[in-house]
């Protein structure tokens, strides 16, 4: 019984770390990859891109099914988003 106890206590004092993303906003998706050539900084008719005041690609934007709007660095990265409206 001591050692049944033990391990409850084990079990439920673990760290438990919140889920940050899902599929709609991972860049395992490919539609937010960057490997997807819509997002690809190699695409020239690319019209998602993400650009600085200077004019240098920063990263690309991609809508989620859920109407939130990722943004990514070109490596992939998810830097931010913007909820979707209500």
């Amino acid at each position: 019984m001591k050692s049944f106890v033990l391990s409850l206590l084990l079990v439920f004092s673990a760290p438990i770390w919140a889920q940050v993303t899902n599929l709609d906003n991972s860049p395992y998706n490919m539609q937010n990859s960057p490997y997807n050539m819509d997002n690809s900084p190699y695409n020239i008719n690319s019209t998602n891109g993400v650009y600085d005041n200077t004019g240098n690609r920063i990263g690309y934007e991609v809508k989620a099914p859920s109407g939130v709007t990722n943004y990514f660095d070109n490596s992939g990265n998810r830097i931010g988003y913007t909820p979707a409206k209500r």
